[in-house]
């Protein structure tokens, strides 16, 4: 039996279904419109907790910040504080100092240890947050968690800048004989193509687990999920995505060489594939969710190099938008990725269209691609015969609408 049927979708779950977890949002003025700008996730026990973040050199300030509190605390954390609207990124050491300033108040507000607290901002780069309005609304964020009404849709919805749907997703698998709980919520649709991150995610599981172990399989997973998705081929200064163990599912701690390893590293990377297919799903103005799987590359690293170069390519992304079964975007891409590629070996197909055999092109039926290609989601499948790596890269198609949204993200 394979590790994948070890776990199942909760399709009800959320990030506070596992056991020790509340959130909540709510709306304190960083937005113009009325949508939650703030919210919270916060563990009844310290969690352990594991991060990734962006390799943009231009890092926002709350990612020190969070740094800080996961080293200081041992790698435990029992609260992340998150505003959208305003990313606190390149605002210089008042920026830095108000980002502190939320830890402070989030701990204050939720009773912890400043260090038991962790702070994401997203939103417009290079405005100072105005840090009445935040702290106001910090203030009043225990009340709403206790509530307990909706609490996990309050806190998606207060991540959200501009996407269009939340992402949100549960997971369920049996650790020891018990039920272990993984959840997962994002934000991104816009400056997605994620180094060492994704733009903002949170996970939350009541699972026991080791720290280092935690850490080692975020990095690992992010590799091969956020680090896989791209929508304009920008790297945020803000990306990060943390994950809270509870440990109050009570099973062993778990850690390689533990009998459920295995399946719980693969429910996680469900989790974390499926957000990352949601945000590609949802980047700004796509119309079509893209799927660029390449096999027979000389290793899996130099497969997940080409799968990235062709989702990123405009040219094909382009095409896409357009349901033009341009295969030779797709194969100049390619062989521009700076990997190995035997020039004579290639095949690509379209879903199940193939379009190229021995890297020379055969007959196909316009007409079938056409209507293929106008479908919600397009498989570009490439064939190098080069070796046994293989890889999946997610993106979406390049629309007039994104040119749009951008063109006037700060009005």
């Amino acid at each position: 039996m394979g590790v994948v049927s070890l776990f199942s979708v909760a399709p009800e779950g959320s990030i506070t279904s596992p056991k020790g977890f509340q959130a909540g949002g709510l709306h304190c003025g960083l937005k113009k419109t009325n949508r939650n700008d703030l919210g919270a996730i916060v563990c009844e026990v310290p969690a352990v907790a594991a991060a990734v973040y962006t390799t943009n050199v231009f890092q926002a300030a709350p990612l020190k910040v969070t740094r800080e509190s996961i080293a200081s605390s041992g790698r435990k954390l029992r609260a992340i504080v998150v505003n959208s609207g305003n990313a606190n990124a390149c605002t210089g050491q008042q920026g830095e100092a108000d980002a502190y300033a939320m830890r402070a108040a989030a701990a204050k507000a939720f009773g912890l240890g400043e260090h038991e607290v962790a702070v994401a901002s997203t939103g417009v780069i290079g405005e100072l947050l105005p840090m009445d309005r935040v702290a106001g609304g910090i203030a009043g964020l225990p009340a709403v968690l206790a509530e307990g009404n909706d609490g996990a849709e309050q806190f998606c919805q207060a991540i959200l800048t501009t996407d269009l749907v939340k992402k949100e997703v549960c997971v369920r698998l049996a650790v020891d004989g018990r039920e272990v709980l993984i959840a997962g919520a994002a934000k991104g649709s816009g400056m997605i193509h994620p180094n060492m991150a994704t733009m903002l995610a949170f996970m939350t599981t009541d699972a026991a687990v080791e720290p280092q172990a935690l850490q080692q399989l975020l990095g690992a997973t992010t590799d091969v999920t956020f680090n896989m998705i791209t929508v304009d081929g920008d790297t945020s200064t803000n990306d990060m995505l943390v994950a809270m163990a509870s440990g109050l599912a009570e099973n062993r701690p778990l850690a390689p060489g533990h009998p459920d390893w295995e399946a719980f590293a693969a429910a996680f990377r469900h989790v974390c594939e499926n957000l990352a297919q949601a945000i590609a799903r949802d980047g700004e103005g796509a119309t079509r969710l893209v799927e660029v799987t390449v096999e027979g590359a000389v290793t899996d690293e130099s497969a997940r190099a080409i799968a990235k170069t062709v989702i990123g390519s405009s040219l094909v992304k382009s095409a896409v938008f357009g349901a033009d079964a341009n295969w030779g975007r797709i194969i100049a891409a390619v062989g521009r990725a700076g990997e190995p590629v035997n020039p004579e070996t290639v095949d690509i197909s379209l879903g199940d269209i193939v379009v190229l055999t021995g890297s020379r092109p055969i007959p196909f039926d316009e007409e079938e691609a056409l209507v293929y290609l106008q479908g919600d989601t397009v498989a570009i499948h490439v064939a190098l015969h080069n070796g046994k790596g293989s890889a999946t890269a997610w993106g979406c198609d390049l629309t007039y609408d994104y040119v749009r949204i951008n063109a006037a993200y700060r009005t």
